[in-house]
């Protein structure tokens, strides 16, 4: 009997411990990014207020003199944030690294109730950070990089603002017609199973497949990163999936063009598609296509050999050299 209580004792005591640690490490200890140290650096996690809603912004950056960069996460409820921990601590050498939780999703999960979600008012929140960013840091112009559905924003705002950036950077980035996604993502699947099924692709099967995730079959990877993000509390952390889903069904697309349905021709600014080789929810040879067909001052792909939809996360290292290269180019 001692024998059995004792080891029941140890168990309970492991549980405990256990139970403490998740308690301390993801919900005491969570909400704030970690301090950068310098005389000159900038690492705020914090609510500005946009088209009158309070929505959450990190902003990081060893010298706030350096190039400011605002990244716009897809989705449209998608957020990046919860992942800039892992991919983008080089980058902040060289730049002022900006991420927005949009209304409805990740931390701005709240801000949804404010009204209807529409491009238009995400567009005008868009440009009313970065006129924000640019009294902030006395800067001109500054960067603009679009994943997924935010290259489709990005998109809109640099031709809408072409005076408030340097150039636009799109990754993941939308293009082409629904029939052309469906195609390419059938030939994909061909490829790799022999077969496209009877059906659309699901982003279950590109992940499966490995293209969302280049070498991946699923979106635990990303979970398993996202999970240690400081900047999210336990609370934020299951915002994510509610978040994504709502702002994807309430979406009001009240501007032109549509996501697949026309594009942006040209641009007053520079810009770049930085690609990955195997994404194929965005197939990345629509968007490479694309480009040859947008009028701009400059232009160029850039590959990823080594990844699908999210360059930036598979492979920071060729990301972040590709941003300073941008950077030699343009200022």
């Amino acid at each position: 009997m001692k024998l059995a209580r004792n080891i029941l004792l140890g168990v309970a005591g492991l549980v405990l411990t256990g139970l403490v640690y998740i308690y301390v490490e993801f919900v005491v200890t969570r909400g704030g990014t970690p301090a950068i140290p310098g005389d000159h650096s900038v690492a705020v996690l914090e609510t500005i207020e946009l088209g009158g809603v309070p929505q959450w912004v990190l902003i990081r950056g060893h010298d706030a003199r350096k190039p400011v960069l605002l990244f716009l996460h897809g989705g449209p409820g998608m957020p990046a944030m919860f992942l800039a921990h892992d991919f983008q601590r080089e980058m902040e050498q060289d730049f002022v690294m900006v991420h927005w939780d949009r209304r409805g999703a990740g931390k701005s999960f709240a801000a949804a109730a404010a009204g209807e979600l529409s491009v238009s008012q995400t567009l005008a929140d868009t440009l009313e950070l970065t006129r924000i960013l640019k009294r902030r840091f006395d800067q001109e112009r500054i960067f603009l990089v679009g994943h997924s559905w935010g290259s489709y924003l990005g998109l809109l705002a640099a031709r809408e603002q072409p005076s408030d950036f340097h150039a636009f950077i799109g990754t993941g980035q939308l293009a082409g017609s629904q029939d052309e996604v469906r195609t390419s993502r059938q030939a994909f699947a061909i490829r790799k199973e022999g077969t496209a099924g009877e059906s659309d692709l699901t982003e279950d099967d590109l992940f499966r497949l490995g293209g969302e995730l280049y070498g991946e079959t699923s979106f635990w990877p990303i979970i398993g990163t996202g999970i240690f993000a400081p900047e999210y509390t336990f609370s934020d952390a299951l915002n994510i999936g509610p978040g994504a889903s709502s702002v994807g069904q309430r979406m009001q697309y009240d501007l032109s063009p549509r996501p697949h349905e026309g594009e942006v021709a040209s641009l007053e600014i520079p810009v770049f598609f930085l690609l990955g080789r195997h994404d194929f929810n965005t197939p990345s040879e629509l968007a490479a296509a694309y480009l040859k067909r947008i009028d701009s001052p400059m232009k160029a792909v850039l590959w990823f050999e080594h990844s699908a939809h999210f360059p930036f996360w598979e492979e920071p290292v060729r990301f972040h050299e590709a941003l300073r290269w941008i950077d030699e180019q343009v200022r």
